[in-house]
Parts: structure tokens; C-alpha cells; sequence
């Protein structure tokens, strides 16, 4: 053994130290977590996998009971610890006390539109009808800008509440100064000590901010700002006489948008997600179940769906199409709109994957030179011929593909660019990017840890690449020096059942912050193995008594893992990935997603 501690040998997983991706298995679960899991299972009589599972996501044995059943009642804060919300809740209420016209200005991707929803439903159910404005990716760009809020004043406007943005909009809102316009800002991005003069700015992250919220997405600061708002026009005695609006009825879009903006699944944001995929199963939203129609999604609604089915839908309309489709579909009450406009998003979607499809080639190209040239710490790629509202889905697959940051910029014809980047876990890029506009490189940006956007001018990017070495290399060699893929346990086909996966459950639902299990399936024969869909590999894995497990793994034709399961078949494989059930005409079935794969005979150095 090369190269490796005796204690990383001993939690090897099968041996693996290098498999068809480069990755050595390893235990997820360390010395003092195998400990934690013995009390789990011991002291809540669980079973021994679904108590490993815990234990590696930092669940104490005096916190398994509550783990178990998050409760919204339990994990959500008095909302007036975040600063400011009491006074965007009286500015607020008083404004719908009066019925006044309020302006909802809402970011154009799933958290934005979630929010814009969520919020403008809430005002509906009291009597009013809010105006919604999200900006067009290209012609307006990000957040709140003068024109459109001077044509929001002009209609009538005496309030306006930005969602998912405004937290530095010092320019847009001295325009709504000088027109008379309150603006109360709801948001959650990171910002620095100076923000913009305003009735009020909700955002857990700000520096002053010491509620410990900051992990929730826009959605999730305003269905709290919600909960407060609503607690006030109780005691304002507005719903004498008749029903309160159904807070809980809106935790289907809290989910979605939770999901969708990649926040960690831990804490409230767990909870949100809990209970916002039960609201969704009874199909109460016209928009939200249309779109799922149109997105086959089959089965109980799960993370999977939101983030990889409808949330790309819904983000289609902001990129490529009319950004104001996903409010309008998550807002309206006519099934025949929610159907016609979750076919239009359908069809942005399809073509939406036609350009990608040509961007990420040009992109890649472009990469493998960079790093053939100069490996920088992060990848910095752009084109006067591509579409801005993509360039995030490209920078997440070069992120995916280099291991690595990546920025992708479309450059219009002055050479003025839009990107939009990607980090990996262990480096900020959000602050990097706020740090490069203190130092005159970009004209604008920001973001959070692990996304960034900005602007910046052609003839700066090579500057601009230089600074990001400079600034996050370090943090680039520590994040990617040891690379590895965490499992759970192993498994055998014939352990892999539709009962595991229903215990399993009781420790999700997974996503950001919060991984799904990984199960290593240790020489299993590779049976059938294709190519289907847009470059996915389909495969049957045969345990050693015969079981058949079917498996997918995604846009991996061309991968090293993808490779391996093509050229082997008939071979007994190691395999690694994370189960799913697949409902087919009404049936379910388990399904193993494909991470990895190792060579038996190949797998240590």
C-alpha cells in the first residue's frame, strides 16, 4: 500500500483506493460516529443501518427521537430574532390594514419564484392582489433596477417587497426614495456591513444577524416573515369573523424552493422539506401539479423530483423564456393556465437542453486547455456566443467534471459578461467574488459559499483568473487532496429491498448538507449494460445467489464509471451508489443510482 495511513487503510471500503473515478472508498462513518450509531440503535431499539446513517450525519443518540419526526413547531425560532422582520411586519400590515397596492419584485430563478408565490398567495387569501415583477435575466439583470421599479410606482405601487434580492441595491432603491416608495427587502444572499437605506432588510445573513438562520433560502426567510406577519394581523383582530389563511397549505413551494436553491437540508430547512413533500402529494397546487404531470414525475414526490424534474422546468422560463412564467404558474388558480404554462416551461426545458448541450462543448474545450496550460485553481471560461441564462448550468458541469470552482461568462458585444460560477465544498466563492468587486476586477457580483454570479469586463478575465488563484489555490489543494467517496455500508442485491428504502426514509429526505446513503455492492456481476437517453447507462447487477438489481447512471456514457460498466460486461464489478425506488405503471421497484465503480482486481496502489 502506497501513500496511505494505517488508519485510512483500515476504513477502506473493500479495498478500494483507487476506482474507475479516481476516488478511494471510504467508511463515512468515523471511530467516534461507530459509537454514537451502537447508542442510537441501543437506546431507540433501530435498526443497526438506519442508526450508521444518523450517526455519519452527526445525529446525537439524545437527539434521534427528534431527528426521527422533525416538526416545524419544534425547529422553527421566534421569528423576530431575525433583525428587522418586526419591522418589515408592521410596515407590512399596515400597508394591508390600508389595503394598499404592494409590489412583489422577486428574483427569476425556483427561490424567487417560490417566494414571489408564497407570498403573493398569503396577500390574496387577505383581500389583496399583489403585482409580481421578476426581471428579465438579460434585458434587466439581477435584482431591483430603477426602470422597473419607476413603472411599478407608475401603477399604482405604494409598497414594494423584494424576495430573494435587493440586500445591495443601494442604486435601484434611491430611485424608490426619491419616488415616495417604501421598499422592505426579504432575503438571504451574503452581504457586507453597509446595506441600503430601507423600511426594513430581512436577511439572516447579515452581519448583525444573530437569529442562526442563515441557512435557509429566500423561500424559507419568507414563509418565518409570513409566520410574523400572520401572528400580527391576528392580533390586529383581521380574521374576526372568518378563517385564517392555511400557512401549512404553502410548504409545497417552501420545499421546492428549498430544494431547488441547493440550501443544507438540515436544522428547519429539514423540516420544511418534511412536510412540504406530504402538502405536495395531495396535489393542492394547480401549477405545482401540472408541472409535474408534464415532468412524469411518478410515485411520491421527493427531493429527486424537485431538484432534477421540476425545478429545471420552472428555471427555463428565467433562462431562456418569459422569467415571470414560474410565479404565474405557482400562483394561478385556472388548472387550464397551470397545464398551458407548464408546457411552455416544458418545451423552454427541451430547448434549453439544445443550447447547453452546444455551450458545454465549447466549454469544455476551452477548460482542457486551461488546465493543460496553466491548471488553475478555478476555471474561468466565457463566449460573445452563449446564452447568459445557461452559463450556471455550465459552470456546474465543469465544476462536476475538473473537480474545481468554475465561472462561465457570456460576453455581449461591448465586451461586457455575465457569469455565473460554481464552487466545491471547503472554498467560498461568494466571498472571493465580493472581495475582487472591493478591488476594482469585476463591475458587480456576489452570492453565496458555493454559487456566485458577476460582471465583468473581456478584457479584465485574464486579471480576474489570476486573482482567483492567487486568492482561493490554497483552499483548492486542501478541498481536492484527498479524494474519496464516503459509504455507508455495503449491500448485496438481495438486501437492497423496497423495506430498506422505507427505513432509510425515516432519516431523509437528503439532498445539500444532508447526503443520501451510499451503498458499495461488492462483486456483483454487470449482466446487461447500455446506453440510453441523452448519454445515460442503464445496467443489471447480479449478486452472487442471482438477485437482478437494476441501476442507472446518469450522463455517464462518457465517464470513467460509465466506461467500466460498458466494457464489462459479464464481470463482477465493485459498485457504489445510492437507492431510489422507481415506479413503473403504478409499481414500485428499487433502483441503484450508479457513483462508482472499481475493479475487484484492480482496486488498490
Amino acid at each position: 500500500m502506497i501513500g496511505l495511513t494505517g488508519d485510512e487503510e483500515r476504513r477502506l471500503v473493500l479495498g478500494v483506493a483507487k476506482s474507475a473515478n479516481d476516488n478511494a472508498w471510504r467508511e463515512r462513518l468515523s471511530a467516534a460516529q461507530a459509537r454514537s450509531a451502537m447508542a442510537i440503535s441501543q437506546l431507540h431499539g433501530l435498526p443497526d443501518v438506519l442508526a450508521r446513517v444518523m450517526a455519519a450525519r452527526d445525529v446525537e443518540p439524545a437527539d434521534a427521537s427528534q431527528f426521527l419526526e422533525p416538526s416545524l413547531k419544534t425547529l422553527m425560532p421566534d421569528p423576530s430574532t431575525l433583525v428587522d422582520l418586526d419591522a418589515a411586519v408592521q410596515r407590512v400590515a399596515d400597508a394591508v390594514s390600508a389595503g394598499k397596492k404592494i409590489a412583489i419584485f422577486g428574483d427569476y430563478d425556483v427561490d424567487g419564484a417560490t417566494s414571489s408565490a408564497v407570498f403573493a398567495k398569503y396577500l390574496q387569501w387577505l383581500g389583496l392582489e399583489p403585482v409580481i415583477h421578476i426581471p428579465d435575466r438579460i434585458i434587466e439583470g439581477y435584482g431591483p433596477n430603477g426602470p422597473a421599479i419607476e413603472a411599478l410606482r407608475a401603477d399604482g405601487a405604494e409598497l414594494l417587497v423584494t424576495l430573494d434580492c435587493g440586500s445591495t441595491s443601494f442604486e435601484a432603491f434611491e430611485t424608490a426614495e426619491n419616488l415616495d416608495l417604501d421598499v422592505v427587502v426579504i432575503d438571504h444572499h451574503q452581504v457586507g456591513e453597509t446595506l441600503p437605506s430601507v423600511a426594513a432588510l430581512v436577511n439572516p445573513n447579515r452581519q448583525d444577524d444573530l437569529s442562526n438562520q442563515g441557512h435557509l433560502a429566500a423561500v424559507g426567510v419568507t414563509f418565518l416573515f409570513l409566520v410574523g406577519l400572520n401572528r400580527e394581523m391576528r392580533q390586529r383582530g383581521a380574521f374576526q369573523g372568518r378563517k385564517e389563511p392555511d400557512l401549512m397549505a404553502l410548504l409545497d413551494l417552501v420545499a421546492l424552493g428549498t430544494v431547488c436553491d441547493v440550501v443544507p437540508l438540515v436544522g428547519l430547512n429539514r423540516a420544511y422539506v418534511t412536510r412540504g413533500l406530504a402538502v405536495m402529494h395531495q396535489r393542492r397546487n394547480y401549477g405545482l401539479t401540472a408541472l409535474s404531470d408534464t415532468a412524469r414525475v411518478s410515485g411520491k414526490p421527493a427531493p429527486y423530483h424537485l431538484g432534477f424534474l421540476i425545478g429545471p422546468r420552472i428555471n427555463a422560463g428565467g433562462r431562456i423564456g418569459d422569467a415571470a412564467l414560474g410565479a404565474r404558474l405557482l400562483t394561478t388558480e385556472d388548472p387550464m393556465e397551470a397545464r398551458a404554462i407548464a408546457e411552455r416551461l416544458d418545451q423552454l426545458n427541451t430547448e434549453r437542453q439544445a443550447m447547453e448541450a452546444v455551450m458545454l462543448e465549447q466549454a469544455g474545450a476551452e477548460a482542457v486547455l486551461a488546465m493543460e496550460e496553466r491548471d488553475p485553481a478555478v476555471l474561468l471560461t466565457g463566449s460573445e456566443d452563449w446564452h447568459p441564462g445557461i452559463v450556471g448550468l455550465i459552470a456546474s458541469r465543469l465544476k462536476e467534471s475538473h473537480r474545481r470552482p468554475a465561472f462561465a461568462v457570456a460576453y455581449d458585444e461591448t465586451g461586457k459578461g455575465t457569469g455565473s460560477g460554481r464552487s466545491i465544498p471547503g472554498v467560498d466563492l461568494g466571498k472571493t467574488v465580493r472581495k475582487a468587486v472591493e478591488d476594482g476586477l469585476l463591475e458587480k457580483g456576489g452570492g453565496h459559499a458555493m454559487a456566485a454570479g458577476l460582471t465583468v469586463r473581456r478584457e479584465n478575465a485574464a486579471e480576474l483568473e489570476a486573482f482567483f488563484n492567487d486568492e482561493l489555490k490554497s483552499d483548492v489543494e486542501a478541498a481536492t487532496a484527498h479524494r474519496s467517496l464516503k459509504v455507508d455500508a455495503a449491500l448485496t442485491g438481495t438486501g437492497a429491498t423496497l423495506d430498506l428504502l422505507e427505513l432509510l426514509e425515516r432519516a431523509g429526505p437528503y439532498g445539500a448538507g444532508h447526503s443520501e446513503p451510499v451503498f458499495a455492492f461488492p462483486a456483483h456481476r454487470v449482466s446487461f449494460a447500455d446506453v440510453v437517453g441523452n448519454g445515460h447507462v442503464r445496467a443489471t447487477l447480479a449478486s452472487g445467489d442471482g438477485t437482478a438489481l437494476k441501476a442507472i447512471c446518469f450522463k455517464a456514457e462518457d465517464k470513467p464509471h460509465g466506461r467500466m460498466l460498458l466494457e464489462n460486461r459479464g464481470r463482477n464489478l465493485h459498485v457504489a451508489g445510492s437507492l431510489s425506488i422507481d415506479t413503473w405503471q403504478g409499481t414500485p421497484k428499487v433502483q441503484l443510482r450508479i457513483l462508482d465503480v472499481a475493479d475487484p482486481q484492480k482496486t488498490r496502489v
